[in-house]
């Protein structure tokens, strides 16, 4: 075989490798805030699931649901409050693995901000949300005359049960929820934020009176 076929095969071979990694790669999200109270009834869902919450520290500390639940508490409460607390920034991030018969997987749980403008610059502040994400992807790991390698399949076609699980626990979520939508300072006028949250009716009333709100002079549309 002619050197510039055989290379012209490794060539498009190897492209076609990165390809697969790419495909199916990325995650299903979800990013919401919602109440305490609310945040216990998804909960619930996790507990014929065998779940298991773990802090994402070295020691890979195990949390109960009532752990889970008051870390979510102090979460919420540290962005709910009228006043804001200057001796903490409490954070929630938790790797939750699930059982479904003879199926186990499991999701991420993280906080993160939202970023707003605030007279022609960022705000040093961020709302608050949750990020709850599943892999789009289930790695394979293939070996060839070039050695080891791996792609990814679609997750759904190795753990449905955990996607089914995942789409349950975000639909939940969903029913109680809108989109997030609050107007901040530009440089030269009030504009409409449209991140990619959802938050729920009670939560939106707490957030209009917190701390961060009146701090920045932000307004909640279409209460």
């Amino acid at each position: 075989m002619a050197k510039d076929v055989w290379d012209n095969i490794l060539k498009h071979g190897g492209e076609r490798k990165e390809m697969d990694k790419l495909k199916n790669s990325g995650f299903y999200k979800l990013k919401f805030f919602i109440r305490p109270e609310e945040f216990k009834n998804v909960l619930k869902l996790f507990e014929h699931k065998q779940a298991q919450f773990h802090l994402t520290n070295y020691a890979q500390t195990k949390h109960d649901q009532n752990q889970v639940y008051e870390a979510y508490q102090a979460f919420y409460q540290y962005f709910a409050a009228e006043e804001k607390r200057n001796d903490c920034h409490p954070f929630f991030v938790y790797s939750i693995s699930v059982a479904s018969d003879n199926e186990s997987s499991g999701f991420f749980a993280r906080n993160e901000g939202v970023h707003f403008p605030y007279c022609g610059q960022w705000a040093e502040d961020e709302l608050p949300c949750i990020l709850l994400s599943f892999p789009k992807g289930f790695q394979i790991n293939l070996e060839d005359e070039k050695g080891k390698y791996y792609i990814y399949e679609d997750i759904r076609d190795h753990k449905l049960l955990t996607y089914t699980f995942f789409n349950e626990i975000t639909g939940s979520i969903k029913k109680m929820t809108k989109p997030l939508r609050f107007s901040a300072h530009d440089a030269d006028a009030m504009k409409e934020q449209k991140p990619s949250v959802r938050i729920s009716h009670d939560a939106i009333h707490d957030l209009s009176k917190s701390w961060i709100f009146s701090k920045y002079g932000l307004v909640i549309n279409g209460k």
